[in-house]
């Protein structure tokens, strides 16, 4: 039989027989057996008189109570030793309470324990396991989550790579554009400049060209002054002289009188107002274009900016059958309309169009930049009839309806080889070609829809800031002898 462990010996002489725990404050009773303080008057309680042993079963008196000091001394022994015992072992982390090896595993506590807390009545109804055992199930749990969560990093590293990759694109077309723009700037400074030394040019001219006709209009009234002041002096002295002498060569004096009579010279001042006045005028005009300038650039260098780095988040617009006119034709997929000559059997719910051969899309909005793409395509024997754009989610369904922003709508169209943009009154767009392709491009914050060719980039209309009212827009579609498919 093999020897048996001091060590352990020593802690099991240190073990309150009640607790099973190292002993807190021992005490011992008449029969000589010792317990912790707590643990006897707790077993005791309720007894006013004699009570018995809880391990030996004598009658004692319950307040003849002795602490046992050696034995205190001797459970700091034995917890040094078995705190000494388990580093030995090779155990770092020991029980705090009991100063053992923590080798066991509390399920229900979720805590490594030694095997004096095994058999304490803390976790003596719990389920407990080794320690390696316990330690290999949870290592197994947390590789799974280990997989997972380095899945959701590579994820995330992707976004990050991504959009550090778009960042820097992004940085290459702010670079391109703000070249674009001080070389745009100086070649307009530069002809405002020309424009500026023209105009002061033409101004110094007519500076002179005043000067000049006014020099010579002084000369001119300077000598017919002076000759009138010559024959006013010399008619005022014949007139002072006696009556006979007075009325010799009457007749000549008289006719030199009425040669001394100048022509009214001609008012040059109307003809210098006027040219002044002309130069006036082409300086207001230059004021005003000026003005309309400084008005349009910031708004157009928003569009530019806008169109240039994809301001619109592209969505994915799908047609609302509930809505469809019971002519038109929708794939399974709900991406694409054409029109048919038969009349289905559908439902005449409220939110159908039951007079124009109109569809609106599934989704709606009230905030924020979108956009989407309609591929126009032509069907055999039709003609091009066909409209893209959006409309308010209240826009009338039944009878005949108003194709114009006073309706709710706002689009272009195509109709007998004539593009308009639905207006009041439609404007004519002067496009080159149909485009095969349209962009529709909706900022629901500015109240502003654009139509851009996708094919070349080419603006083809746009409704203003302000012309759509808040509310849910959503996209629109009128289908005559063509079929619009959404792009994916």
């Amino acid at each position: 039989m093999a020897a048996e462990n001091p060590v352990e010996s020593l802690q099991e002489e240190a073990t309150c027989p009640i607790c099973l725990e190292y002993f807190t404050e021992p005490v011992s009773v008449e029969c000589g057996h010792n317990f912790c303080r707590a643990c006897i008057s707790q077993c005791w309680e309720g007894s006013d008189t004699a009570a018995s042993c809880p391990q030996c079963r004598e009658t004692v008196q319950q307040r003849n109570l002795r602490p046992n000091r050696q034995l205190a001394n001797v459970v700091e022994i034995a917890k040094r030793l078995s705190l000494q015992a388990a580093k030995g072992a090779g155990g770092d982390r020991v029980c705090e309470r009991h100063q053992e090896a923590l080798k066991l595993f509390c399920e229900e506590d979720q805590t490594p324990i030694c095997v004096v807390c095994d058999r304490s009545r803390v976790h003596r109804a719990h389920t407990v396991v080794p320690i390696e055992e316990a330690a290999q199930e949870y290592k197994e749990r947390i590789q799974a989550h280990l997989k997972t969560l380095r899945k959701e990093r590579e994820k995330l590293l992707g976004l990050k790579a991504t959009g550090e990759r778009n960042c820097r694109e992004y940085l290459k077309q702010t670079q391109t554009e703000r070249q674009k723009i001080v070389t745009e700037f100086q070649q307009l400074r530069q002809f405002l400049e020309e424009q500026e030394r023209l105009l002061l040019a033409q101004l110094e001219k007519l500076d002179e060209e005043i000067v000049r006709i006014q020099n010579e209009n002084v000369s001119k009234l300077s000598e017919q002054i002076s000759h009138l002041s010559e024959l006013i002096s010399e008619l005022e002295g014949k007139c002072q002289k006696p009556a006979s002498e007075f009325l010799q060569d009457v007749r000549t004096t008289l006719s030199r009188c009425e040669k001394g009579k100048l022509k009214q010279p001609e008012d040059i001042y109307p003809e210098l107002e006027k040219r002044v006045s002309g130069f006036s005028q082409k300086t207001t005009g230059l004021s005003e274009t000026l003005e309309k300038f400084k008005d349009t650039l910031p708004s157009e260098l928003e569009r530019k900016r806008g169109e240039s780095f994809g301001a619109h988040r592209q969505v994915n617009v799908t047609l609302d059958p509930d809505t469809a006119h019971p002519n038109l034709i929708l794939s399974e997929d709900q991406k694409s309309v054409r029109w048919g000559d038969t009349q289905q059997r559908l439902p005449n719910n409220p939110e159908r169009f039951d007079t124009w051969l109109c569809v609106l899309g599934c989704e709606g909005f009230t905030s924020g930049r979108h956009c989407w793409e309609v591929e126009i395509g032509v069907m055999v024997g039709a003609g091009q009839y066909w409209a893209v754009g959006v409309a308010r989610e209240c826009v009338r369904r039944k009878g005949r309806i108003s194709r114009s922003p006073e309706g709710g709508i706002w689009a272009v169209e195509q109709w007998e080889g004539q593009f308009r943009a639905l207006t009041s009154p439609a404007t004519p767009l002067p496009l080159s070609r149909a485009p095969s392709r349209i962009r529709v491009c909706l900022d629901c914050d500015r109240g502003q829809v654009t139509f851009i060719d996708a094919g070349d980039e080419a603006p083809i209309f746009t409704f203003p800031p302000g012309s759509i009212p808040g509310g849910r827009i959503r996209p629109w579609f009128w289908v005559g002898g063509s079929r619009l498919s959404l792009c994916p």
